[in-house]
């Protein structure tokens, strides 16, 4: 598709229904390369979008897609659309909440972990970086109840090693110890809860989990509870 109406492009972006997308641009609250449009109907092409071309209210409008955010998730935020408390979601302009294609999480943080989240309406990334053959690795900084054994960095880079309740061994783990009771592990799968269940197997537990990396992308500066969208190279150095 090289073009789209800008009524259903706008609402599209989820920033409101077709109607009241068509009454806005009546109103001649949007402009595209600097020319106020007024028919809804209007064709506009798909690459003066990308370039930044279609302002709404004077601001240009959030990305088509392939669109991906990374986001500083905290402590107590639920990674889903519709239980019940805070929500991964409420963090976001209600607009991405809306758009279409629907924007996804990539992988999940629990309630009570912290750090990089992914989140994108692209489902050939997604395939990509979940996929076991392709999985981007990802890092964690673990702090726990109890004192290291001392043989937990063996045990997790077998490709042995057995969850409690799973059949199957995990792929090997990587296990940096940084004191008696904290340390950064990278992982190649994502199991539910993986991190969590590889300590209560050997018979400890996880405190505080912050995951801080995919790939080699970093979550860096950016600050608790806020997200930012990612460009090409972002996207390329989860690969890399």
């Amino acid at each position: 598709m090289k073009s789209m109406r800008l009524e259903r492009l706008l609402s599209n972006l989820g920033y409101g229904g077709r109607k009241e997308m068509a009454m806005a641009i009546k109103n001649e609250w949007v402009s595209v390369n600097g020319e106020v449009v007024r028919n809804p109907a209007f064709a506009v092409d798909l690459d003066i979008v990308r370039a930044g071309g279609v302002k709404l209210d004077g601001e240009k409008i959030d990305p088509i897609s392939p669109f991906t955010i990374m986001m500083h998730k905290p402590a107590g935020y639920t990674c889903s659309r519709k239980d019940a408390g805070d929500l991964v979601y409420d963090l976001m302009p209600e607009r991405f909440k809306l758009r279409k294609p629907i924007l996804s999480s990539i992988g999940r943080l629990d309630k009570y972990s912290t750090g990089q989240l992914l989140f994108t309406d692209d489902g050939d990334l997604l395939h990509r970086i979940t996929h076991p053959k392709t999985h981007a690795k990802k890092y964690y900084e673990v702090t726990l109840r109890d004192d290291l054994k001392g043989n937990e960095a063996e045990l997790f880079a077998s490709g042995e090693f057995c969850m409690t309740e799973d059949d199957k061994p995990l792929k090997p783990a990587e296990w940096s110890a940084n004191d008696a009771r904290s340390g950064t592990i990278i992982i190649s799968e994502g199991r539910y809860h993986q991190v969590r269940r590889m300590f209560e197997t050997v018979g400890n537990e996880v405190i505080t989990l912050n995951r801080f990396q995919t790939g080699s992308l970093a979550l860096g500066d950016l600050e608790e509870g806020k997200w930012r969208v990612l460009n090409a190279d972002d996207l390329d150095s989860i690969f890399a």
